[in-house]
């Protein structure tokens, strides 16, 4: 039951990376170095000063290049394979005492693909908004995608369970939307 809950902590915070990368590394490592969070033994560093500093700042800095309504595009050429990236290492670094031939492979398909799954859809959803509103919308689905990663990233620090639970459900939910978005505009060309 502890590895479930390990594991459902883990999905959540890659959500979380799929709607912004830093923030879910972030808010990992304030909640690391306050001790609400115990990280696997290979990712203490996620919890120290130089870690949080660093992340502080690249979520400044991705937060802020978000609301540039030309750079999110270009930024999502590089946030895909980093939001990926982020959501193995984030469930890795949560799933503690699991044997590494378990955790590995949970942390790269659940983790890297509900992060990955998140950021493809959120990217798809945000250029076509912009196609439909020529960008006015930009700030205020930056604003949503803001709310998304800190949210999540905090759900799954306070409850787990109903984290994974939701990042499963947002993932469908983002995919049906999706689809019916581009079905539409398919249909109309």
């Amino acid at each position: 039951m502890e590895y479930l809950l390990y594991a459902l902590l883990g999905i959540g915070l890659a959500a979380a990376c799929g709607f912004r990368v830093f923030v879910p590394l972030l808010v990992m490592s304030i909640a690391a170095l306050t001790g609400h969070l115990e990280l696997s033994a290979d990712f203490a560093w996620l919890g120290s000063w130089p870690a949080l500093i660093v992340f502080a700042v690249a979520t400044a800095v991705e937060i802020g290049a978000y609301y540039v309504p030309w750079l999110d595009q270009a930024l999502d050429f590089f946030s895909t394979p980093a939001a990926i990236v982020a959501g193995i290492v984030v469930t890795a670094s949560v799933v503690v005492g699991m044997d590494p031939v378990l955790r590995w492979p949970l942390a790269i398909i659940a983790g890297g693909g509900v992060a990955g799954a998140i950021q493809f859809t959120t990217s798809g959803l945000r250029r076509t908004s912009e196609y439909v509103t020529a960008g006015f919308s930009q700030p205020v689905v930056a604003s949503v995608e803001n709310a998304g990663a800190v949210g999540m990233s905090v759900l799954s620090l306070v409850l787990p369970a109903i984290a994974g639970g939701l990042a499963v459900l947002l993932i469908v939910l983002f995919a049906w939307v999706l689809f019916r978005t581009r079905r539409r505009r398919w249909n109309r060309s």
